[in-house]
C-alpha cells in the first residue's frame, strides 16, 4: 500500500481518527497499547507458587465493526480477524521480596492480523513474530483468603512495523506495563473466587510516525466457581480506557467494555490445565467492537 493511499484510506476514515489506526497497526485486540484485555479471565490476579510455567494462549478476534467517538459504528463492510499464539513464561524463584514471592517472565506472541475495510479501502494481511514482553519483577503475596500481584515490565518494539501497512504486527513502540490485582475467596474451602487484575501502559513515541499514543488502564475481572468434579465456570470481563490524548495526533481516546463466560479445568496428575473463554464487546469508542475467542494451556514444570 502506497503512502497516497494510505493517506487517502484516513481522510475517507471520518469518525475513526488517525489515533485509532495506529491503535490497529500491531494488534486489533489490545484496546489501545499492546496488552490484548480479556486473556487471563478467573483468577487472574494469582501468581502461582514457586516454580517454572509455561502458558500458551490462543487467541481469536473476530472484528464485526469500526467505531466512532460516540461509539456508533462507521458505514460499509468494515471486518478484520487476528489469531495469535502467545507464548508465555513465568519463573517465580524461592527468594522473597517485601515478603511476597519474587518471579520473573517473558512473553512472545507470534500473530497472523487480516483487515478488510471497505470505508478505508485498506485490504491488508499480515503474519510473524510480534512485539516481545519482558519482565524482571513480578511479585505475589498469598493470605489465607486472598492473593495479590504486583508488576513491571516492557513491551519491545521487536514486531515488524510500517507506518504504511495498517496490519502490521508489531506496533512500532515501546509501552512499560505496570500490574496491579487481587483475588478473595469467599468461602473457607475455596470454591468460590472474586477477582481483578489491573494494567497501566506507558508508551513511548512511535518513530516513524512521530506518534506518542496516550497512557492507558484497563481491568479485567472475573467471578467463578470450583465444581465438585474440578470443574470451574465463571463470568469473566473488562473495561478498558486511554486516558489521555495521542501525542501530534487527532484528537479520540480508545475505550472498551467486554463480558463473557469462561470453564477451566486441572489435571494434577498431570501438573497441566486447560481453559476455554468467550468475550463479547459491547460498546467500543474509536476502534473496532468483535468478539475474543481463547484457548489456555497451563503446564507446570
Amino acid at each position: 500500500m502506497t503512502q497516497a493511499r494510505t493517506r487517502k484510506a484516513r481522510q475517507h476514515i471520518g469518525g475513526l481518527t488517525t489515533a485509532a489506526l495506529t491503535v490497529l497497526s500491531g494488534s486489533a485486540l489490545a484496546a489501545n497499547g499492546h496488552y490484548v484485555p480479556g486473556v487471563e479471565g478467573i483468577k487472574g490476579a494469582v501468581v502461582p507458587p514457586p516454580g517454572v510455567y509455561y502458558r500458551g494462549y490462543l487467541a481469536h478476534y473476530d472484528m464485526n465493526s469500526l467505531r466512532n467517538d460516540k461509539g456508533h459504528s462507521l458505514p460499509a463492510s468494515n471486518t478484520a480477524s487476528v489469531t495469535a499464539l502467545v507464548n508465555r513464561f513465568v519463573w517465580v524463584t524461592d527468594k522473597k521480596l517485601f515478603n511476597a514471592d519474587y518471579g520473573m517472565e517473558a512473553i512472545i506472541p507470534l500473530q497472523r492480523t487480516s483487515l478488510d475495510f471497505d470505508i478505508a479501502g485498506i485490504d491488508s494481511t499480515e503474519h510473524g513474530v510480534a512485539d516481545i514482553f519482558v519482565s524482571p519483577l513480578v511479585l505475589g503475596w498469598h493470605g489465607q483468603q486472598w492473593d495479590a500481584v504486583f508488576g513491571a515490565g516492557l513491551w519491545l518494539d521487536t514486531g515488524d512495523y510500517s507506518s504504511t501497512e495498517p496490519a502490521s504486527i508489531g506496533k512500532g513502540f515501546k509501552t512499560t506495563m505496570l500490574t496491579l490485582g487481587g483475588n478473595y475467596y469467599p468461602d473457607a474451602e475455596k470454591t468460590w473466587s472474586v477477582s481483578a487484575l489491573s494494567r497501566y501502559e506507558i508508551k513511548s513515541k512511535q518513530d516513524e510516525t512521530r506518534i506518542t499514543p496516550g497512557d492507558s488502564w484497563l481491568v479485567e475481572w472475573g467471578i467463578a466457581k470450583k465444581l465438585d468434579t474440578g470443574l470451574e465456570l465463571g463470568l469473566i470481563g473488562y473495561n478498558a480506557w486511554q486516558l489521555e490524548n495521542s501525542q501530534q495526533a487527532p484528537a479520540g481516546k480508545v475505550e472498551k467494555h467486554g463480558l463473557g463466560v469462561e470453564a477451566g479445568y486441572f489435571w494434577p496428575s498431570l501438573m497441566m490445565g486447560l481453559n476455554a473463554a468467550y468475550i463479547s464487546e459491547y460498546d467500543v469508542k474509536n476502534g473496532p467492537r468483535g468478539d475474543l475467542f481463547r484457548l489456555t494451556l497451563t503446564k507446570v514444570f
